[in-house]
């Protein structure tokens, strides 16, 4: 990470800056916005996390580290806003200043530097989480006060404030729309391919195949079906295009994880176990709610993690199809040629992806260490 990071600092342009979005621009160096010890001080932690790997891995040389990865982010962030602000003095309203790669290879091995850091100090999911939000919160403080308002990608927000809020909403709702069918079909499924194999054997060949058709694919094969609906019952609501195609390709293409981790979390609850909580008297029905249900739920929680990020993911592509959402704004800027609008909705739908696995990660933390590990059952 440390000499990914130097190499990026040395050969690639840290900033672009051009006099409007259509137009490449000239590369900025990160030596250029370097200037007075504000810039040297955002640095410094840089250099100390070109030293780390020559320090013994301590908890002090790996929570060392883990500093240094997360304030030479956000350092970089704050040269970032520094430098566009200083471009923009002189230069029209339709000058702009973006990220360039050596921007991002830089911030990614300071992240990365963080994240392997605090995994080999040993910090669980709550202490990983407050790490990330720690370095979110850095970059937050310098959005609430404007310094990186003259960045491209701020002025590409300003320009589209409503239309942003809306596209969040939305795709947080197409998620949320896919989630409750996938887990009200999901669950049972899953319980009866624990129970009966013969399900087991008709189903998963059936979802894995499901998994290999392209999104893209999948949703233009359910336009037609929804569309001719449509006609068939006029003022239902029913179209081959917007949310509704996007929530039924979303929850096929959710149902996997959920019936498989469901499945498979049911089996790897112990013989004896249940055995014994027959011996003690409970009901098949009580077996099943307070044995094989708190059990199973760490694997389940892993198959809802997956689901989750996955479904995120894809709802961007359901743009295409008129769903909304962040995609929506993705693709207007791919058509523009407008790489921060891009940025502008890939950007939240990284967070809101890393933020989902993160809360997720912590409950599977905290049922894990519920339970405990039995014999014969290992942690998820």
């Amino acid at each position: 990470m440390a000499l990914a990071a130097l190499a990026a600092a040395v050969a690639l342009p840290f900033l672009g800056f051009a006099p409007n979005r259509l137009l490449s621009g000239r590369p900025v160096p990160l030596w250029a916005t370097v200037q007075g010890l504000g810039g040297a001080a955002a640095l410094l932690p840089g250099l100390v996390l070109l030293a780390t790997p020559f320090l013994r891995p301590t908890r002090f040389g790996l929570g060392l580290t883990v500093a240094a990865g997360g304030l030479f982010t956000a350092g970089l962030v704050w040269l970032a806003g520094a430098q566009a602000a200083a471009l923009a003095q002189g230069a029209s309203a339709a000058a702009r200043t973006s990220f360039a790669s050596g921007f991002w290879v830089m911030a990614a091995a300071g992240l990365l530097a963080a994240v392997d850091a605090a995994r080999r100090l040993g910090l669980g999911a709550v202490g990983r989480m407050a790490v990330g939000a720690a370095i979110a919160g850095l970059v937050a403080l310098q959005l609430v006060s404007g310094h990186l308002d003259a960045l491209s990608i701020l002025k590409e927000y300003a320009n589209r404030r409503e239309v942003f809020a809306d596209a969040v909403l939305r795709h947080a709702l197409l998620v949320a729309a896919a989630l409750v069918p996938t887990l009200l079909i999901g669950l049972p499924l899953g319980v009866a391919a624990h129970r009966v194999q013969a399900v087991g054997r008709a189903v998963f060949p059936i979802l894995n195949v499901v998994q290999t058709v392209p999104s893209i694919a999948l949703f233009g094969l359910l336009m037609a079906p929804l569309a001719a609906l449509g006609a068939m019952l006029p003022g239902s609501g029913i179209s081959g295009v917007g949310p509704l195609p996007a929530v039924i390709a979303l929850t096929l293409y959710s149902l996997l994880p959920i019936v498989r981790n469901t499945a498979v979390g049911l089996d790897g609850v112990p013989a004896p176990v249940r055995e014994a909580a027959r011996g003690m008297g409970l009901t098949p029905r009580q077996i099943f709610l307070r044995v094989d249900l708190p059990l199973a739920l760490p694997v389940f929680l892993s198959g809802l993690r997956i689901t989750v990020v996955q479904a995120v993911g894809l709802a961007a592509v359901a743009a295409l199809i008129g769903a909304g959402g962040l995609g929506a704004i993705m693709f207007q800027g791919l058509f523009a040629n407008a790489l921060d609008l891009v940025l502008l909705g890939a950007v939240p739908v990284i967070l809101l992806a890393v933020a989902a696995d993160a809360l997720l990660s912590i409950g599977i933390a905290a049922a894990t260490h519920r339970i405990g590990v039995l014999p014969g059952r290992s942690a998820p």
